[in-house]
């Protein structure tokens, strides 16, 4: 731990975060914590398990028409149940990166509302792992972007106007910007077609 409740970051040796032009990118992405630095690898295996794999082809199955792949003995509640408990560990080591990495603290309601983003990134994503992690990263700059221009405002004009601005509007922003990007992405990004619908086997219920 780096202090109290707190795990402490990677660190890169001097040299290669010093290294011109490419120094600070590597920092950037690779001076984070255990957890954030986890994600990256997360995110590649997920991507490449659920289109290149049969757990990965039996997830997609139950997703998108259950009755056929329960027609072929593919078990749907044992599959969707399997996967329900992996999403939740999925999100519950995003609530130790809240707790553990981010602040070092807990406090009701310190998601803030990011669920509603998460799920905005994965319609960005047109539900890939991959896309989602893009639209993740999109609207997590917007979110930094909202606390750099809060924080450190720019000299001359433009920080004039920028301090202009009630400082409500820039922790909005990523959630602005969630509204106009589904906008235009819903209705071209098609979910999974029983997606949340649940499933009756036949001779049940």
């Amino acid at each position: 731990l780096g202090g109290a409740g707190v795990i402490a970051p990677f660190h890169l040796p001097d040299t290669l975060a010093n290294l011109p032009l490419i120094g600070p990118i590597l920092v950037m992405f690779l001076d984070q914590g255990p957890i954030a630095m986890s994600v990256l690898f997360i995110v590649i295996l997920l991507q490449i398990a659920l289109f290149r794999t049969k757990w990965g082809l039996r997830t997609r199955a139950v997703g998108e028409h259950p009755k056929a792949a329960d027609t072929v003995g593919i078990d749907v509640y044992r599959q969707r149940y399997q996967n329900v408990i992996f999403g939740c560990a999925l999100a519950g080591l995003a609530g130790a990166f809240l707790t553990l990495e981010s602040t070092g603290s807990f406090q009701n309601g310190m998601t803030g509302g990011r669920g509603f983003i998460a799920l905005a990134a994965m319609i960005f994503g047109r539900w890939t792992p991959i896309g989602a992690f893009g639209g993740a990263l999109l609207f997590g700059t917007a979110t930094a972007l909202g606390v750099v221009i809060n924080v450190r405002v720019p000299e001359g004009d433009l920080g004039t106007v920028l301090k202009s601005i009630p400082t409500f509007w820039y922790a909005a922003l990523p959630y602005l910007m969630t509204i106009v990007i589904l906008a235009g992405v819903v209705g071209r990004s098609t979910p999974p077609a029983a997606d949340g619908v649940p499933y009756v086997k036949e001779g049940k219920g």
